[in-house]
């Protein structure tokens, strides 16, 4: 592959950069300090509202959708520098109304949804109007394994009926959040494959409880939030199942190749500006007559640092490319390698970077703490590591045994 980013990718790498850097990175310690003085934090501070309104009159909006409908119709390839930058600040996937789980779940509205959801749901989430969540994993069983679902999603004449528990549902926080993509086994004896479906639920559905709020190391990640969500004798129109009964299983796997490219993208834009702060500490700071940069092995931390990244931007490029011109099933075990490698990589970085700020590192002085959070946490979304390199290990060992 060609490595050069296109001319219409370059012009919005540099549009995207340069608003970040000049009406989004300024004012993170202002949003924050906003979300913290309020009483309550599930509310959303009017700052992003008024960086929406901006980053939509400059058109860089709905920038992962490859649709001229409601974006400037990207590729895959052109959209990854483009979540690498995102990635670098917290809040800058909402700004550009492209923040996770809406991206996944407008994909699935745009490529499965009937015309009737997508009125009713995907041109409202792509306005920037409501926000959604995604509602799969499940706390009593081993959702590595989607199989094991408990949850049920029964039809019953013109009716589905849902009952179940789902938790660590993104975004079910938001006071915007209006609909789920709900997943639930609908038929028990079909092939493993063909038992589940997703059903779309409006939030204030008789039945949808949020249970509880979940924290990831003692943060609630307010105003988005991660949920655990209980849904008791839900019932909605049949119409509310999405491509119809039965195709969960092919609608996550259409849905979760991009997310995994756009996550791993936007790890990659949070360690570069981990290494950043790190080189700035490194050279700003001095200890025992020296600057940091020149104690303690951190010189070569730094360049091993740069080379992680360079290496990790290159294979999720590549795989993006693959996913664009080969399609999901020419990019399964590369999906699977960058989901595996990336949050490792991004861990790693800021760890280094955590280490060189001293006690400075831990506190919210510094978005590196909660950087931290995020790359620990991704090693579990869409997959645990060990499911992704069970995934690699399968197909390299049948390739070999393939040429013997």
């Amino acid at each position: 592959m060609d490595f050069a980013h296109s001319a219409r990718a370059r012009e919005y790498i540099e549009s995207v950069g340069d608003f970040i850097e000049t009406e989004i990175l300024p004012r993170e310690r202002e949003y924050y300090t906003e979300l913290f003085r309020q009483p309550d934090r599930w509310t959303v501070p009017p700052l992003i509202g008024e960086l929406k309104a901006k980053a939509r009159a400059a058109g860089l909006w709905n920038l992962f959708l490859p649709d001229e409908r409601y974006g400037p119709g990207l590729t895959m390839t052109e959209y990854a520098p483009l979540a690498e930058l995102m990635g670098r600040s917290t809040i800058a996937p909402e700004i550009f109304n492209c923040n996770a789980p809406d991206t996944g779940n407008a994909e699935v509205l745009h490529l499965y949804g009937s015309d009737e959801q997508r009125e009713r749901w995907l041109e409202p989430l792509l306005a920037g109007e409501i926000r959604s969540a995604f509602c799969m994993t499940e706390p009593a069983v081993a959702s590595s394994d989607a199989t094991n679902m408990q949850a049920t999603a029964l039809l019953d004449g013109d009716d589905v009926v849902l009952n179940g528990r789902k938790w660590w549902s993104t975004g079910i926080g938001h006071p915007d959040c209006e609909f789920v993509i709900f997943m639930g086994l609908t038929d028990p004896e079909a092939h493993r494959h063909h038992r589940h479906s997703m059903v779309l639920v409006p939030k204030n559905t008789p039945g949808v409880r949020v249970e509880r709020m979940l924290p990831v190391f003692g943060h609630y990640d307010e105003p988005y939030g991660h949920g655990e969500v209980s849904f008791t004798d839900v019932r909605l129109p049949r119409a509310a199942i999405i491509a119809g009964p039965g195709r969960g299983f092919e609608i996550a796997q259409g849905r979760l190749g991009p997310g995994r490219i756009h996550h791993c993208m936007r790890l990659i834009g949070l360690a570069e500006r981990a290494l950043q702060l790190a080189c700035r500490r490194a050279t700003e700071r001095t200890a025992f007559g020296k600057p940091l940069a020149n104690l303690g092995g951190n010189r070569e931390r730094i360049a091993k640092a740069r080379i992680a990244i360079n290496q990790a931007r290159l294979q999720v490029l590549h795989t993006a490319w693959l996913l664009e011109t080969s399609g999901p099933l020419g990019a399964i075990s590369e999906l699977s390698q960058v989901k595996a490698a990336v949050p490792v990589m991004a861990y790693e970085v800021i760890d280094m970077a955590i280490q060189l700020h001293g006690g400075a590192g831990l506190s919210d002085d510094f978005p590196l703490a909660a950087a931290l959070a995020n790359a620990r946490a991704l090693r579990l979304a869409d997959g645990p590591d060990e499911v992704h390199l069970g995934v690699v290990a399968r197909i390299e060992l049948a390739a070999h045994r393939d040429r013997a």
